[in-house]
């Protein structure tokens, strides 16, 4: 949960910043980034699943389905090698809704980085 409340990112930011935004990089830390770094530091796991996808951006296609985080973590992609697809085959066979409306205010475009996967 970030330490800044929506509030007082309201009142300090004016709202979520734009990408174009100076404020965006502190943003997508406050939100999500030091969060993160904070649960992996309170949890000390040994392995992290996630859900990235080598055809979703150009850094991706880099990766692997293991790999290590910054701090020695092992990170693991079960969907790796997965295309858009192939997933909404799997959907439908399992008759399973497909989240549509999922928007992430700290990559705003389909193409870019949080930062989880370039910074930790």
């Amino acid at each position: 949960i970030p330490k800044q409340t929506a509030a007082h990112r309201d009142a300090t930011m004016n709202g979520i910043p734009g990408i174009d935004n100076p404020q965006h990089d502190e943003f997508t830390e406050q939100v999500k980034l030091e969060p993160f770094r904070r649960a992996l530091d309170e949890l000390k796991p040994d392995v992290w699943f996630n859900a990235i996808r080598k055809d979703q951006t150009e850094f991706r296609q880099g990766l692997d389905v293991l790999s290590l985080s910054k701090d020695g973590v092992l990170k693991v992609a079960p969907l790796f090698e997965k295309t858009d697809a192939d997933l909404d085959v799997y959907l439908d066979e399992h008759k399973l809704p497909n989240e549509h409306d999922y928007f992430d205010p700290t990559k705003v475009e389909e193409s870019r980085e949080c930062g989880l996967h370039t910074q930790l």
